[in-house]
């Protein structure tokens, strides 16, 4: 016996005509449509929390003091959620920041034919047409963890939000992960 949740059952209205034919209503383009925002910190399998500095370009999980933690800049995210009409690819989400009065949105780029993580100024949009960027697709991290989450590149399947160790930095990547693999470098709680 399979469980299933409302997330994961798409349903269509429809009406019975002449002839008993099948009618169906208000059908809905492949568009993404912004349905609701959560305000939190993102943290690694290190209880680092993900800071912005758009200033020097980079993104990094870091040990932060509660001190730190109440000036929350660059660390307090906002968590876009999309309606989509393809649930089983996930929730999709677009995540933006605040840092000192202006607001960034995370996104990838192609850059030396390798995609990367940025943060640029600017607001994510209530609607979106088609393919974007900026979204990634929220999943639980394992069955046995629902509070820890994997967000997946909308438009590179396989590749998946992680940190990577730089020097000192453990910075914000995108990291290929084959089917059964699990990564803790991916593994993100809000």
């Amino acid at each position: 016996r399979v469980k299933m949740s409302a997330e994961e059952i798409l349903m269509c209205a429809v009406k019975l005509g002449k002839n008993s034919c099948l009618y169906f209503d208000e059908l809905e383009c492949d568009a993404l449509c912004k349905e609701k925002t959560l305000h939190r910190v993102l943290r690694n399998v290190n209880s680092q929390l993900l800071v912005v500095r758009p200033d020097l370009n980079v993104a990094a999980f870091e040990d932060v003091t509660d001190q730190e933690l109440q000036s929350g800049k660059g660390m307090h995210f906002s968590i876009h959620c999309y309606k989509t009409t393809t649930p089983l690819a996930g929730m999709p989400v677009a995540f933006s920041v605040q840092v000192e009065g202006k607001s960034y949105y995370m996104c990838c780029e192609r850059e030396h034919g390798e995609t990367i993580v940025r943060f640029k100024k600017g607001e994510v949009p209530n609607e979106i047409p088609g393919e974007s960027n900026i979204i990634f697709y929220k999943r639980t991290f394992t069955s046995c963890s629902s509070k820890a989450f994997k967000f997946e590149y909308s438009m590179e399947q396989g590749m998946f939000l992680a940190f990577e160790e730089e020097g000192c930095l453990r910075k914000l990547t995108l990291k290929k992960l084959s089917k059964d693999e699990v990564d803790e470098t991916m593994k993100i709680s809000l």
